[in-house]
């Protein structure tokens, strides 16, 4: 799940959660708002830390081994 797909289930699980006032009878949207947004919550956190395990792999530091001058 990507930052987008996170952003995207938090903001469709907020509208369900707060804006919508329909009732209905097999089951709640409200609940419905609530699991969306956790899983989108999940996501981001998830999508976050496999971005930055992949920005460490990419600033390690290459050191070269060098025979050093003689000193004479």
């Amino acid at each position: 799940m990507t930052i987008g797909t996170s952003l995207f289930l938090i903001a469709l699980g907020a509208v369900l959660r707060f804006a919508v006032t329909v009732s209905t009878k097999g089951f709640n949207l409200h609940t419905v708002g609530v699991i969306l947004m956790v899983v989108g919550l999940v996501g981001l956190i998830l999508s976050l830390l496999w971005m930055s395990a992949w920005a460490r792999r990419r600033d390690r530091v290459v050191v070269e081994d060098r025979v050093p001058p003689r000193a004479y």
